[in-house]
């Protein structure tokens, strides 16, 4: 059934975004796998000097085959046992993914396998999404692993980026044997993901399922859920959410607290796929060893380095991991601070007991008098490209920008702090509180925090969508919204500006034609932006 209102189509940036994302991974040698295959003739490894290396095939649940590779401490003694890592793959990568990840590991005395995730390239089977076919492919490659390799039985760890996050968590909690995991740019919540807000993030969600047909067989439960995501069809959205939470590390959280793995989460601050904020909520619920590290970057852009064999301080993380819960080194890893966090301005990391010490002080930004601001056009203010925009600010300072004086207040909302006189660290999770009223039963805003420079220009700090349905027209409700997590220091001379619009090309937006959205502050409840700030 349609929507209860028009639907737009996804528009020429999400394609873009799309076609760009495709475009860099055919650049990189990644063609697509039109079905499962017999193995073509496998790309040869790094030359290893002190491991040994072998491609295999490694049955999965069902008897899938899973294309896999093999690297083994060099000369080793029958008898000997030594720890074991898998390294399931992410989302359409190739099984020579994590190949100099995985050298360096079993350079270093570990037994390593890693394998390309079903539905994926030669692998067989379909794309299932981390659905139970894979949480049972992780255990079946355990169970090859303990019989085919030396490998310790009692010293099973496991590790991925984004999607072989997920399922790394996932395995933690339906099998005891997984010691330790390193779960890099992955999810604790699919849905608090891409549906943040209940708002489809639209270019996450599209450059999954155009990456997913391009290298591999996709589920048809998988089509038919983005087809009703992308098409806002809510009349499917409790099946959608059922099938996101089957889907998310969260709801197996008991299981993985009672199996007692130690769990490691590394992500990046502007990640357009899988938001801080739900791995931080993810992260203060476990109870057993943990850490937690953010990073400047997007969407697995902290680890890329690391893939290519280059200095890397997630994956130089991820082994002293291993390192202290696999093989028992001393190496202090945990006496540190759980909780690391480099800014997206200059600096190194901080350390934090928890994710709740993060940004203790907080500052408002009133929102007073009332705004109205007509629906259904792009402000200019908006939160970049999925994966180029955050990649840029990580690499080159550069964030999404808007002139916040230019901002047409037809259809934004603009509200402003002072000029600070001393820098303002903002840490952790700027949240927002107002009074809305609509014109309509459905809308969208979206919120941006922007620092703004002495000339006007506007650098993103931070954004994040709201969506409402069945709300009763002309009748004021309560809104709060948490933007997304981030790690920003604003000069000495700037201010902080809070930017609401209804239109952004990350998102699906869900405004009638005509809507117009009021914003009030009420002397009894008054609106605001409250701003985490580390101590000064």
């Amino acid at each position: 059934m349609r929507a209860p209102h028009p639907r737009r189509a996804l528009r020429t940036t999400t394609v873009g975004a799309v076609s760009a994302t495709l475009v860099a991974g055919a650049a990189f040698g990644l063609a697509p796998a039109a079905q499962a295959a017999p193995a073509a003739p496998a790309a040869a490894p790094p030359a290893a000097s002190a491991t040994d290396v072998r491609f295999v095939d490694i049955p999965g649940d069902g008897g899938t085959i899973l294309k896999a590779n093999v690297f083994t401490p060099k000369g080793a003694q029958p008898g000997t046992r030594y720890p074991a890592i898998v390294l399931p793959t992410s989302w359409a990568m190739p099984q020579i993914e994590y190949v100099a990840q995985a050298q360096k590991l079993a350079n270093s005395g570990y037994v390593v396998v890693s394998y390309n995730s079903r539905g994926f390239w030669q692998s067989g089977g379909e794309i299932e999404t981390a659905g139970p076919e894979d949480i049972a492919d992780a255990s079946k490659v355990i169970d090859w692993t303990l019989a085919n390799t030396p490998a310790d039985p009692s010293k099973v760890g496991m590790a991925g980026v984004s999607y072989g996050a997920g399922i790394s968590l996932l395995a933690a909690g339906h099998d005891k044997r997984v010691k330790a995991v390193a779960a890099l740019s992955g999810w604790g919540d699919l849905i608090d993901s891409i549906y943040s807000g209940r708002t489809q993030h639209s270019q996450a969600a599209a450059l999954l399922g155009g990456a997913g047909a391009l290298t591999g067989r996709p589920s048809a439960e998988l089509q038919q859920t983005l087809k009703d995501f992308l098409g806002s069809n809510l009349d499917k959205e409790d099946e959608m959410i059922a099938w996101g939470a089957k889907r998310s590390p969260a709801t197996y959280l008991d299981d993985i607290n009672e199996n007692g793995a130690a769990v490691m989460l590394g992500n990046a601050w502007g990640d357009t796929l899988f938001p801080p904020n739900q791995y931080a909520e993810f992260y203060e619920r476990l109870t057993g060893p943990k850490r937690l590290e953010f990073r400047p970057g997007d969407h697995a852009t902290a680890e890329a380095t690391g893939l290519l064999g280059l200095p890397n301080d997630t994956w130089t993380s991820t082994q002293r991991w291993f390192d202290h819960y696999l093989k028992g080194a001393d190496n202090g890893i945990d006496k540190e601070q759980p909780v690391q966090l480099k800014s997206r301005s200059e600096g190194g990391y901080e350390g934090y007991p928890d994710w709740k010490s993060v940004g203790p002080d907080r500052k408002k930004i009133a929102m007073a008098g009332s705004t109205t601001i007509r629906a259904n056009v792009d402000s200019g203010a908006n939160g970049g490209i999925a994966i180029l925009s955050n990649a840029l600010d990580q690499f080159l300072k550069i964030p999404p920008t808007a002139s916040v004086p230019l901002l047409p207040r037809r259809y934004t909302g603009v509200w402003q702090s002072e000029r600070y006189t001393s820098a303002q660290r903002v840490r952790g999770t700027a949240k927002l509180h107002t009074t809305l009223t609509s014109t309509k039963e459905s809308g969208t805003l979206v919120a941006y925090l922007y620092d703004v420079g002495p000339l006007g220009l506007g650098k993103l700090v931070s954004n994040a969508p709201y969506t409402f349905h069945g709300k009763t027209p002309g009748k004021p409700f309560g809104v709060d919204l948490e933007l997304f997590s981030t790690a920003y220091d604003v000069p000495a001379g700037h201010r902080l500006a809070l930017v609401v619009d209804t239109v952004d090309p990350l998102y699906i937006e869900h405004n009638p034609s005509g809507a117009q959205l009021t914003f009030s502050s009420p002397e009894s409840d008054p609106s605001y932006v409250s701003v985490p700030l580390r101590e000064q």
